[in-house]
């Protein structure tokens, strides 16, 4: 069913707000309209009859259908549902116990508290825990701990590989150590994974590799694994010893959700390379054309193409 009203007025903008006023249409209808006819002035303003616009606005009204009852089907047997996916896996805390006899780690607290004084720390508490897998050593240094950190855990990194070798010299079963201040482990580890997530974003966005920053075997373990949960990204390392790093790059099969466009084409445009050389896109400078220099007309030269003209003089005559 359609529904249907004519407005008239001086203009068609006239007309069309009274017929949508007559029209009365609900908000959410979809109305159109249709000009009828449109104004006409008198000639001049002398000659002719005025006639105003015409514009009918109309929409549809769905019919009302009354509701039929479905149809009874037969029972099916009910699909297994699937079973919900497993929520990630927290990162594991490992269990500390302290160590069953401290004596016997006496030689290592004095071979770290050396390397403290060469850092200008004359004091500093060390504790030793026992892990599944290793020793744990703890420092509290007060409010030095930021020298025994380093740039990025530099110089933790190399006092705990120092402790590791004074550890295990001379001894069959090798164990690992780790050094530890003021939680820096945990909140590294934390920057890390965040780093990642923000790094696999970009690349999942615009396609392009991501290249990390050189980092340690357990840096990149962590970045590894924090690659692993994000779905359509991959990573690997690259480099070696202490430039080894970490490449994020796309899924096979994955492509990019806003691709970079300025990448180098040879067609040149906006950050484009073309096979002239150039980058940017912009064609070089041309060198104008040196126009050839004409000496000016003269007229000189005039006058020796047709000849000097001179004014006559009058004729004397005798009296």
């Amino acid at each position: 069913m359609i529904k249907e009203a004519i407005g008239i007025g001086k203009t068609v903008d006239e007309a069309y707000e009274n017929a949508k006023v007559q029209l009365n249409a609900p908000f959410e209808a979809d109305v159109q309209f249709t000009i009828v006819e449109q104004p006409k002035k008198k000639a001049f303003g002398i000659f002719g009859k005025e006639t105003p616009a015409k514009v009918k606005a109309f929409y549809e009204i769905p019919d009302e259908k009354p509701a039929a009852k479905p149809a009874a089907k037969p029972a099916k047997e009910k699909k297994a549902s699937k079973p919900a996916p497993a929520p990630k896996a927290e990162p594991v805390v490992k269990e500390k116990k302290p160590v069953a006899n401290p004596e016997a780690f006496d030689g290592t607290k004095a071979y770290i508290s050396s390397i403290l004084k060469g850092l200008g720390i004359e004091s500093c508490d060390i504790t030793f825990a026992e892990e599944e897998d290793g020793i744990a050593i703890e420092l509290d240094c007060g409010e030095d701990y930021g020298v025994v950190i380093g740039r990025r855990g530099e110089t933790l990194d190399a006092i705990q590989y120092l402790v590791r070798l004074y550890m295990n010299k001379g001894k069959e079963n090798y164990k690992r150590v780790s050094i530890n201040i003021g939680n820096y482990r945990e909140k590294r580890a934390e920057t890390l994974r965040e780093l990642a997530k923000r790094n696999a974003a970009k690349v999942l966005r615009n396609g392009r590799n991501a290249v990390l920053d050189p980092m340690n075997p357990y840096e990149r373990r962590i970045i590894h694994t924090t690659i692993q949960e994000i779905e359509g990204v991959e990573s690997h390392s690259v480099g070696s010893d202490s430039e080894r790093k970490v490449v994020i790059t796309l899924a096979e099969g994955v492509k990019p959700t806003n691709p970079d466009s300025r990448r180098y084409n040879n067609k040149g445009g906006k950050g484009g390379y073309n096979r002239g050389g150039n980058r940017g896109g912009k064609k070089p400078a041309q060198a104008a054309p040196q126009q050839a220099q004409r000496a000016p007309r003269s007229d000189i030269s005039n006058a020796s193409r047709y000849g000097k003209i001179e004014p006559k003089k009058p004729a004397v005559t005798e009296e």
